[in-house]
């Protein structure tokens, strides 16, 4: 069962916070529960792991199971929240090298997340000669990076299959009823699944934005979402025995008394893309109106070596969060070696698991010494339903966050300004005048 250990950071808070911040907690966990406060109608994901729609989670299953059988490889085609969610947690369940091992299963390739024609185009060899299907994740379908590697791929399916064997092959995850890709989609007559309209793209991974793609890697989105739903019901009692509560007010404390930056560090590579997950899920969510933390992210001890100078000595302005899993499925132990000649027989018959953990209290031990408040996430053993759990888990506490900071943790209005940038750099058909006067400001 997750738990959230604060004593590596209660020492470094002046004063008892919990009982001070409660109050305001308690309005937060209304909010989040009732739907009221600023964002309100994207909070469908609340109550998602037990009010989704089982018809259509059928229907993933069986498109899932489709792919499986008809396809070596899925490239799952979305940016942000579209795509992060899933990447996370195939990584985390299957591996980061799940392309690279023997399964019954097809490869899954994420594109759409960038413009690299590098990038793209290694995607496209990959598919030589290889039978594949694509999932276009997109709620609008204009979003430019999912749209424009979706017409390469869409051009190469057609070119291999046809026109009605591409049509079997494409899955779109989109609005229910409107949007460009919607409207494509229904003309096209590919099977299409839907972005729930009260839940936010980095809110999504449980919907099927995530769980077609984690589906057809071969994780048991069952377990995912009985992991989520046993902690949905330990969210919906209001009071510390919530772990989204301890977490929420421990960090909101934190950056109270201007800790600005917070590192979410795991002793697992496999991980670091549930750690982008996050960092997009926590910085889209507070980062507005001149406030929040700075997310961040570490993999230990990798990153000991590098990043980990800095934590230890660098400006105090930072705490760290560490997410620490269960044993290992496969067990290695050090073995005795008669020359030792590494000096290492000191740890012989100790397993990789045990130094593993001595190298997180050692780290943990070094780093609160040095000034940086720590708290601990133990989330249990790794697999589907600590999974979901933990996803559910962040995402309450970030809801929770971002009510504690009075800000509306369901909207993004700061990513809408980029865009309108490039498309009027880029010329597209209605911001000819914002064009104009950006190229004026770049000298161009």
């Amino acid at each position: 069962m997750l738990e959230v250990k604060t004593f590596h950071m209660d020492s470094f808070i002046p004063m008892p916070y919990e009982e001070a911040i409660a109050p305001r907690l308690g309005l937060a966990h209304q909010k989040l529960q009732n739907g009221t406060g600023p964002g309100g109608e994207f909070t469908g994901w609340v109550r998602l792991p037990e009010d989704y729609d089982r018809e259509e989670y059928a229907r993933i299953k069986a498109a899932a199971d489709k792919i499986r059988k008809n396809s070596a490889a899925l490239v799952v085609v979305g940016i942000g929240g579209s795509y992060l969610g899933a990447r996370g947690v195939i990584d985390l369940l299957c591996s980061p090298s799940y392309n690279l091992k023997k399964k019954d299963g097809p490869n899954i390739y994420f594109a759409g997340n960038g413009l690299d024609a590098d990038a793209l185009g290694e995607t496209l060899d990959l598919l030589d000669g290889v039978d594949f299907s694509v999932n276009i994740i997109s709620k609008s379908g204009t979003t430019t990076e999912p749209a424009v590697a979706f017409r390469f791929l869409r051009k190469l399916l057609e070119a291999r299959y046809g026109k009605d064997g591409a049509q079997q092959r494409i899955f779109a995850t989109t609005d229910r009823s409107r949007g460009a890709l919607k409207s494509l989609a229904d003309k096209e007559g590919w099977e299409t699944f839907v972005v729930p309209d009260d839940v936010g793209g980095r809110y999504s991974v449980l919907t099927a934005v995530g769980l077609l793609p984690i589906a057809a890697a071969g994780v048991d989105i069952d377990g995912l979402l009985r992991g989520a739903a046993e902690m949905m019901e330990r969210c919906a009692v209001p009071g510390y025995d919530c772990p989204a509560w301890r977490y929420a007010a421990a960090r909101y404390q934190l950056y109270r008394d201007g800790k600005t930056v917070e590192i979410l560090g795991c002793f697992d590579p496999a991980f670091r893309m549930m750690a982008e997950w996050w960092k997009q899920l926590y910085g889209e969510s507070e980062g507005k109106e001149g406030k929040g933390l700075f997310p961040a992210s570490v993999e230990f001890t990798a990153d000991l070596h590098s990043m980990g100078q800095y934590i230890q000595q660098g400006r105090r302005l930072m705490f760290e969060t560490v997410v620490r899993f269960g044993p290992s499925v496969r067990q290695l132990s050090v073995e005795r070696d008669e020359e030792d000649g590494d000096g290492l027989n000191f740890l012989a018959g100790k397993s990789l698991d045990f130094i593993r953990d001595k190298a997180a209290e050692g780290t943990l031990l070094a780093h609160t010494e040095g000034g940086v408040p720590n708290l601990i996430i133990e989330a249990g053993p790794r697999n589907a339903e600590t999974v979901g759990g933990l996803i559910y888990f962040f995402e309450y506490a970030c809801g929770l966050s971002g009510y504690l900071l009075d800000v509306n943790p369901f909207d993004q209005p700061g990513v809408e300004d980029y865009k309108k940038n490039m498309f009027a750099l880029l010329g597209k058909p209605g911001f000819e005048d914002r064009g104009a006067e950006l190229r004026a400001k770049l000298n161009l």
